[in-house]
């Protein structure tokens, strides 16, 4: 059975409070959603990344300045 659906859609503003790297932000509809899940070396990097220095005020403090939600 093949089933077509035709949609428009108009978002004026989304929220989005958080998403990690298995989230999935599903805007309309979707027959089936596969999980999957790729990771690549494309810059042929041999050892782990440096440390770096933490320079928030506290552990889970961001290392790019977000704006302040109000």
């Amino acid at each position: 059975m093949n089933l077509i659906v035709n949609q428009t859609i108009m978002i004026q503003q989304l929220k989005v409070g958080g998403i990690t790297n298995s989230s999935i932000l599903q805007i309309g509809c979707a027959g089936i959603i596969k999980s999957r899940s790729n990771l690549y070396n494309t810059g042929q990097f041999t050892g782990p990344a440096p440390e770096t220095a933490q320079q928030g005020s506290g552990p889970g403090t961001p290392f790019v300045p977000l704006p302040n939600p109000t």
